[in-house]
């Protein structure tokens, strides 16, 4: 299914978990996999000056310098890359989000993989609007292929993908994810478990008492069952779920129940022009907290195609 990826990295420990999946997949769908690394100016103006991610250091750019951190990549990555010859690295001085995207166009990769976040802190921080306006951020509201985040290491990843787990709302968005889902657990032959929790987030004076709340989940089975089934002949493997509670709350645990080892979920849930939306709050803390991989899903007619 994917027969390009690239794999955006600053090749620091931060993106050690982002790593260990871009190569993993990479084996196991034998894969090209374009390893790549942006130097960022450290203003936003052109400047002969570029910042190591590992010191944060100004330094000079030039091609034995540029020569010398692709050695140290190689050497970072030897262990992963050892008898696979489908690998390139390669690195480039400009705007992170810029080159990823301009590099994924130009090799036409069907998915970017990257860490959620570049810096080693808590990733799982209680924090809110702090990924937004990131690299990846930008990265995956223009991408025109999906989008794999890596936050922390996957326990479950054992076998890439066996359990899909798809995260909707009903919006149109999240309907292009559901199809790129079912796609891709036909590929894989994964078991793929389609899933929306019921937000019950009210002002507490008009909080739906057990018995709305059992006909609404009701409601939102009936509805899963006349959209999505009749998309699914074919593929027996798959289960469906509606819970209540907080989104994003509710689809890590049942995540975690399902030992899901990816997710999917749609990048925002408005209809819209995707590069002026910003990175859905859901999928956010879905991103930031989960203990697997997220997949972003933003173009639909890409999806579709």
């Amino acid at each position: 299914m994917f027969k390009k990826i690239l794999f955006a990295t600053t090749a620091s420990p931060a993106c050690d978990a982002a790593a260990k999946v871009a190569f993993d997949l990479t084996a196991k769908l034998n894969a090209n996999l374009h390893v790549f690394h942006v130097f960022g100016y450290p203003s936003r103006g052109y400047s002969p000056f570029a910042v190591d991610v590992r010191t944060g250091e100004e330094v000079v750019v030039e091609p034995d310098y540029l020569a010398w951190v692709e050695e140290e990549m190689k050497n970072t990555y030897a262990a992963q890359m050892a008898g696979n010859k489908n690998i390139t690295i390669r690195t480039q001085v400009g705007q992170p989000h810029t080159e990823i995207l301009k590099t994924a166009r130009k090799e036409e990769v069907d998915l970017i993989i990257m860490g959620s976040n570049t810096r080693e802190d808590d990733i799982g921080a209680t924090r809110f609007r702090q990924i937004a306006g990131s690299t990846m951020e930008k990265v995956v509201r223009s991408a025109r292929c999906p989008v794999l985040i890596v936050s922390r290491p996957c326990r479950s990843c054992t076998q890439y993908f066996s359990n899909i787990i798809l995260g909707t709302d009903f919006s149109g968005p999240s309907y292009h994810a559901f199809l790129f889902a079912v796609k891709m657990a036909r590929a894989i032959g994964s078991r793929l478990y389609i899933f929306h929790a019921l937000d019950i987030r009210q002002d507490v004076d008009s909080m739906p008492n057990q018995e709305e709340i059992e006909m609404q989940i009701l409601k939102a089975r009936k509805k899963m069952q006349d959209i999505y089934l009749p998309k699914l002949s074919g593929l027996n493997n798959y289960e469906i779920a509606v819970w209540e509670g907080i989104p994003y709350v509710e689809i890590l645990k049942y995540a975690r129940e399902k030992q899901g080892d990816l997710i999917i979920m749609a990048h925002h849930t408005r209809e819209g022009d995707p590069e002026k939306t910003l990175l859905g709050a859901t999928v956010e803390q879905v991103v930031l907290r989960s203990a697997c991989p997220v997949i972003s899903i933003n173009r639909p007619e890409k999806i579709d195609a």
